[in-house]
């Protein structure tokens, strides 16, 4: 029976209030027993921790698993100002910190996937593995429709249910094409969503940002997670960033832009394989694919070139 008790508690859940650098934030953390390094999850824009209660109960329970609310979104109390991705990056290593963690693994899914590609580029020490679901490069990518792109501007979504269910299926495409309610369950009735201030600042935080540049010099190993019918993020960035994240792996699933909790128990599995391989350590970054080329005119050039000095050397050769 103690055994039995112990083993209740390390799987319990805990919710707490945490101020780091002077922001609270709501943060839940669910107790494993496997491995020491937690699996940090970071939340679409305008969504709760909450929302991704499916993903989590799919997990195995003995992988410990901390989630938290955004600044400005569901449980978290507004910032005094706007932040980027670097400050949010930085208030993520104090939560780790505060919670007694070196390093996690970090998944990322939609906007979240943008504080996760910032967060292992900048914060490499404390990021072990990388897992990117249903996200993107930020602004230079491939973008969605215009219509998309509309709706996504607002977070009405996430208050008018009768919107939620006349747009679903357009705007997050998968099983919400076929059964709108999944969408109203997750976004309306498994979550808190961001005030309109708090959506904004969100928003913010991503304007103008891109990894594109430092995806290459990525060590992390890196899963990229995308569904073959997503509206919001085309399947064309996920072989785009696989293209440049140096060793990463791709896996397409067949679902739109909420599959992760619409598909929690097929993608469940795969995350938490991924989570048990063996890293292998990479010393240094791999280069672009094409940089090689640059260098062939030099490579032609270099026997004209020892040909020449050979003529100097030896004039009667001439």
């Amino acid at each position: 029976m103690k055994l039995l008790r112990r083993s209740a508690a390390r799987h319990e859940v805990t919710n707490e209030l945490i101020s780091i650098d002077g922001q609270p934030l709501n943060v839940s953390v669910r107790h494993g027993d496997r491995d020491p390094v937690p699996l940090l999850l970071i939340n679409g824009i305008g969504a709760s921790l909450e929302a991704l209660q499916p993903f989590v109960d799919a997990l195995d329970p003995s992988v410990t698993v901390i989630r938290f609310d955004a600044p400005g979104v569901g449980g978290s109390p507004l910032p005094r100002r706007p932040y980027r991705f670097s400050g949010l990056s930085k208030m993520i290593a104090g939560l780790l910190s505060h919670l007694g963690h070196e390093s996690a693994d970090v998944l990322g899914i939609s906007w979240g996937g943008g504080v996760a590609q910032h967060f292992a580029r900048f914060q490499p020490e404390r990021c072990r593995r990388l897992i990117l679901v249903s996200t993107a490069t930020g602004t230079i990518m491939m973008p969605a429709r215009p219509g998309v792109l509309a709706r996504m501007a607002t977070p009405r979504r996430f208050t008018d249910v009768g919107y939620l269910g006349e747009s679903a299926a357009s705007l997050y495409g998968g099983s919400a094409r076929t059964d709108p309610e999944l969408a109203i369950t997750h976004l309306n009735g498994n979550n808190r969503s961001a005030s309109p201030r708090g959506y904004l600042y969100q928003l913010a935080a991503s304007a103008g940002w891109t990894s594109l540049p430092f995806l290459p010099f990525l060590r992390q190993p890196t899963l990229i997670m995308s569904g073959d019918d997503d509206p919001i993020i085309p399947l064309a960035n996920a072989h785009l960033m696989h293209r440049l994240i140096p060793d990463s792996r791709l896996h397409v699933f067949s679902g739109g832009h909420l599959g992760l909790v619409t598909e929690a128990a097929e993608l469940a599995p795969v995350v938490e394989r991924f989570l048990h391989e063996d890293i292998v350590a990479r010393s240094r970054p791999r280069r672009f694919r094409h940089w090689p080329a640059t260098l062939e005119p030099e490579r032609r050039a270099r026997p004209r070139r020892r040909a020449r000095l050979r003529r100097r050397a030896n004039p009667a050769s001439r």
